[in-house]
């Protein structure tokens, strides 16, 4: 069985109540349900939420919540894998024994259904514990400076002041959309950024991540300029 887990805590501190809240015209949340559910992946769709009204929006938009996380896991420290773990248990003891799971960000609106495919694909396809969004840096990472205490400059990384931009290894980050991962690796908690991780990368246009009002504000002006493309595209007949 293949599952979508969506954790979605109640206590955003930054942007209060970020996982439902309105972006472009619905629940934040209801982008990473919608493209779950397109994608044809899963058997279940399940948010992960201790918050009673992020509940009720998740089970409006079709995702089903047949548990609320318990409070020692939705405090500010609590890190990803055992939230996805403690979901994975659950499902195991209460509706059935899990293959491949897929954490999916509620906070995710560029999410596609053909990405989350992709990354399905991977996992079912080789020997490796996770598959996850990635998109690239927009700079070379080995030209980046740091700003010091007295408000000068260094390089990171001052033996490539001379080296071309073309001459580096291309560097890629974490895209904050989703992770697939088995059952067994999702359980144990094995970490994700390793040998047994594969990318599924994402053009960085499709790719924002959101703590911040400004980030939210970022990511709206981007979602609305890729839909406006898309409707333009469709409309044309482009490809």
């Amino acid at each position: 069985m293949n599952v979508a887990i969506i954790p979605a805590r109640g206590g955003s501190k930054r942007i209060p109540r970020k996982n439902i809240r309105d972006f472009c015209g619905k629940p934040i949340i209801a982008y990473s349900i919608e493209a779950a559910k397109k994608s044809n992946c899963f058997d279940h769709i399940i948010v992960s939420t201790d918050d009673e009204e992020i509940a009720r929006v998740a089970r409006d938009w079709g995702a089903e919540v047949p548990f609320m996380r318990p409070a020692e896991l939705s405090d500010d420290y609590t890190g990803t894998i055992p939230v996805i773990a403690h979901a994975v248990n659950w499902i195991n003891e209460n509706i059935g024994n899990v293959k491949h799971a897929c954490c999916i960000y509620a906070t995710a609106p560029f999410l596609s259904p053909e990405d989350l495919r992709e990354g399905l694909q991977l996992i079912q396809s080789e020997n490796i514990d996770y598959a996850f969004s990635v998109t690239s840096f927009a700079f070379p990472i080995q030209r980046a400076v740091c700003i010091m205490p007295d408000q000068r400059v260094e390089m990171f990384y001052p033996e490539h002041f001379n080296s071309r931009s073309q001459d580096l290894t291309e560097a890629w980050h974490d895209a904050g959309q989703f992770y697939w991962g088995t059952s067994q690796a999702w359980i144990e908690e094995h970490g994700i950024f390793g040998s047994l991780t594969a990318p599924v990368k994402i053009p960085r246009y499709r790719v924002q991540d959101i703590d911040t009002p400004e980030d939210w504000l970022r990511a709206e002006l981007l979602f609305k300029a890729w839909w406006l493309d898309m409707n333009s595209s469709l409309e044309t007949g482009d490809k």
